[in-house]
């Protein structure tokens, strides 16, 4: 009954949380008014993998520029000229250029050539056939709004627009070439003669007559195109365009778009999460304070009544008595080994800690529209440098809380071994990805613009960070650190560094977990990412666990008499990055089919980047949770 009442609540409090995970958003560009007749833009962008028809896992992750050559798709008179982009999209592989399609609004076209007749040497349809049978997808933009398909969702009937339209499909074992496409441009009237563009749907089609331009239908019902691989095939591109009138508004017209797939799962999932994250951190809470409060008191009456006061007992029966986390009072505040690197740890996971509690932040207000493009991207880089001053802070205070003496390896290292790190295996996947002629190389020109941001923005900001912590003074520690140290005894069960690692780092993972699956879907299969109410709820729930269990854990290490609790609370709350780790192994097996050696390196490289970066932020989360933890209660002890 009380579970059910509880249930209840929770799921109550999540539906009010609607909006938040709709998260209202500023257009991020400025509404374009066209008068009638007026030339709407169509701009092209790069092919990407989907998932197909007979088969739901991704077959590849590379995308390939829209004028690449093999394409041989046609190119404007002038030539494409480059769109300018933000520093995010280009880092995702947008590739955004001019295109020789005409469309005037409000302006129906029923058939016109996108160009004259190509031809497709058998050497290039080989790779288009392979792309088709990859599930290939054309992008194109019209007003900033992706050109798309309308699908249904079976689970819960609703209509959405998937952004891209297919290149091509696959009937047995015939790759077909699609060269038609009929272009529906929805329209909302603003004004006298102005009109908004506010819907772009593609329905593509394949179509061998070349004599198309002058029947009716466009040769609608026609033989299919199919690129022939022992000969020259000649190709015609053609296109009609449909304007139709619509009551959404501008301010709307993502909303087609922002589709949650499963909802009904999603919500279970998220009630569950939050309901075993409630009752872990009640019960930890519980024992923890009652253990403490008897623990304390019993300590403090040790010191005030004496040993030989106790009920008559001998000094000795009383030193049995004064055991537990007591005993390491002298050690606890002693350095651990590796303090450097460790303090450089710490300041990394304090500076991207920052960078994904602001970019949520704005997020959930809704200053990251989908609507402009890469700003998510942009965004986390740009805070992610500003907040390089936080990280050289955080670093700089625990190190001098260690007693550390190395300040100028502190100072260079802090804001240059993690992002070198990145970086380095960054470029090498972007090497591989060049090496494959795809457009999600990043340009060299945008490397050198990433190294220029982090030297002059985050380096200069992260000394001045690690110096301010070096001058200020700390607060005596609450008891004093023995000379010599205190022999501890072996581990057993579940106090060994590994087995507490695993038990630890699975509690937050499963707080996680599901909304882990969407940001692995948005990341890999191309799924528009904005349920950002969602994962502030699911952040808040991975801190509070990431606390909780961590604690736990060093109290009872603490009560074994292991002092060496800083890498341990550190180490054990960064393991659920293992977790999620061999949850993205998991989504390749099932999600994912890779047959190139490029593809695999790619992902598991990205993989394993991203779970280094998740246990620098998870395991700073744990450590300053234990950093309280053990001075308030030390402090609350009486130590001669």
């Amino acid at each position: 009954m009380v579970f059910g009442h509880l249930t209840e609540t929770l799921l109550l409090l999540l539906v009010s949380a609607v909006p938040f995970a709709h998260a209202f958003y500023l257009p991020g560009i400025t509404p374009t008014n066209y008068k009638r007749g007026d030339i709407v833009p169509l701009h092209v962008n790069h092919l990407t993998p989907s998932h197909s028809e007979h088969d739901t896992r991704l077959r590849s992750i590379l995308s390939y520029d829209y004028y690449h050559p093999a394409m041989h798709f046609c190119a404007p008179k002038e030539g494409p000229r480059h769109v300018s982009e933000s520093l995010g999209s280009i880092l995702f592989g947008d590739r955004i250029q001019t295109s020789p399609f005409e469309l005037h609004m409000a302006k129906n076209e029923i058939c016109k050539a996108v160009c004259e007749p190509v031809d497709f040497p058998a050497s290039d349809a080989q790779h288009v056939n392979r792309k088709i049978d990859q599930a290939y997808d054309v992008n194109w933009l019209v007003d900033g709004l992706p050109a798309g398909q309308n699908y249904s969702d079976e689970t819960t009937g609703t209509w959405f627009f998937q952004p891209g339209f297919a290149l091509g499909r696959v009937q047995g074992d015939v790759a077909e070439l699609n060269n038609h496409y009929d272009i529906v441009v929805d329209y909302h009237k603003v004004g006298k003669d102005e009109y908004r563009v506010v819907g772009i749907q593609v329905e593509p089609d394949s179509r061998e007559d070349l004599d198309r331009l002058n029947s009716e239908d466009c040769g609608f019902g026609s033989a299919p195109q199919v690129l022939s691989e022992a000969e020259d095939t000649q190709v015609l591109w053609t296109y009609a365009v449909y304007w139709r009138e619509s009551p959404t508004t501008f301010a709307t017209r993502w909303d087609k778009y922002l589709h949650v797939f499963d909802p009904r799962i999603h919500w279970f999932s998220l009630v569950n999460s939050t309901i075993i994250v409630m009752v872990l951190i009640g019960m930890v809470s519980t024992i923890l304070l009652r253990a403490l409060r008897k623990d304390i008191a019993r300590y403090n009456r040790l010191d005030q009544l004496g040993l030989d006061d106790l009920s008559g007992g001998s000094a000795e029966d009383g030193i049995q008595e004064d055991s537990g986390w007591k005993l390491v009072h002298g050690d606890v505040f002693r350095p651990p080994k590796a303090s450097l690197a460790l303090a450089v740890c710490i300041g990394n996971g304090a500076q991207l800690f920052m960078m994904v509690g602001f970019t949520i932040i704005f997020a959930v207000i809704g200053f990251l529209s989908p609507s402009n493009r890469g700003s998510l991207a942009t965004v986390m880089i740009l805070l992610y440098t500003t907040f390089g001053f936080v990280g050289g802070y955080v670093s700089s205070r625990v190190y001098k809380s260690f007693q550390g003496t190395k300040w100028k390896q502190l100072f260079i290292l802090t804001p240059a071994a993690v992002p070198t790190v990145v970086f380095a295996v960054f470029f090498i996947l972007n090497l591989l990805v060049w090496i494959r002629q795809s457009s999600g190389a990043v340009p060299f020109t945008t490397m050198l613009v990433l190294v220029g941001i982090w030297f002059v923005i985050s380096v200069p900001l992260s000394i001045g960070g690690s110096w301010l912590g070096f001058q200020q003074s700390l607060p005596e520690p609450p008891v004093r650190t023995n000379q010599i140290p205190r022999q501890i005894p072996p581990a057993v069960g579940y106090l060994r560094p590994l087995p507490s690692m695993l038990l630890v780092g699975v509690l937050p993972f499963g707080a996680i977990f599901v909304e882990l699956y969407f940001i692995m879907s948005s990341l890999w299969s191309g799924r528009i990412y904005y349920m950002f109410g969602f994962l502030f709820l699911s952040f808040g729930l991975l801190v509070a666990t990431s606390a909780a269990v961590t604690i736990l854990m060093i109290y009872f290490l603490l009560c074994a008499e292991n002092y060496h609790w800083q890498w341990r609370a550190f180490a054990s709350s960064g393991a659920s990055a293992g977790w999620v780790f061999a949850y993205s192994l998991l989504y390749w097996i099932r999600m994912l089919s890779f047959n190139t050696f490029t593809g695999a390196c790619l992902y598991i490289g990205y993989s394993i980047v991203l779970s280094a970066l998740w246990f620098l932020l998870s395991g700073t989360i744990g450590f300053f949770a234990c950093w309280m933890f053990v001075h308030r209660i030390y402090a609350s002890i009486k130590v001669d």
